[in-house]
């Protein structure tokens, strides 16, 4: 025990003294809160941060307690809640880009299948970062024609959602196909579908 004493620099009494001390009234209040903490957060299913497990500690627990401790006791106690859903941008339309005219007018009506589709693209926060989903949506049927899920936001998640669209609706006429000219739109796609909406 001295040799490593020696080579953390610290005193082998200093040491000692440390190990055989008493843990302090603070120590011991913090393990008690701690525990009440960690019911708190498991009675929650895991999803109270540190606001929120003040406020049930205050009011139902009747503890005094501030948030900065138990912020600071739930990350010793490697505690975490569920956050807020962070916001992702999906779309950003480049200004260097001619804009498409709007051929629908904001018109998001049909009179039949395959005429007018509307597409965009939206991201589900998961554990592992965010995954992107691109829709194809008829608008007369209302229904999904055509989707694409990837964890990275490019041309081609549009353009696969694009292709089924085109694979599972078969249309035979010109489809005018709606998007909100982010610059990951799809910059190829399949004949008969017009894109310059």
């Amino acid at each position: 025990m001295a040799t490593l004493c020696r080579l953390l620099g610290v005193s082998t009494s200093g040491y000692y003294g440390w190990r055989d001390r008493p843990p302090s009234e603070r120590s011991l209040h913090d393990e008690v809160v701690t525990e009440k903490i960690r019911l708190v957060h498991a009675q929650s299913r895991e999803t109270y941060g540190y606001r929120r497990i003040t406020t049930e500690l205050v009011e139902e627990h009747e503890l005094p307690i501030g948030r900065h401790k138990v912020a600071r006791l739930m990350r010793r106690a490697q505690l975490q809640g569920v956050t807020r859903r962070k916001f992702c941008r999906t779309t950003r339309r480049d200004d260097r880009d001619r804009p498409a005219p709007d051929l629908l007018q904001r018109d998001f009506t049909a009179a039949e299948p395959n005429a007018r589709w509307v597409a965009d693209i939206t991201y589900v926060p998961t554990w592992a970062g965010f995954l992107f989903l691109a829709v194809v949506l008829d608008v007369f049927t209302r229904k999904v024609v055509g989707w694409s899920m990837s964890s990275t936001q490019n041309t081609e998640l549009v353009t696969r959602a694009l292709t089924m669209a085109v694979a599972r609706g078969r249309p035979d006429r010109v489809v005018v196909h709606h998007s909100d000219q982010g610059n990951t739109r799809a910059t190829t796609s399949p004949r008969p579908v017009d894109q310059r909406a």
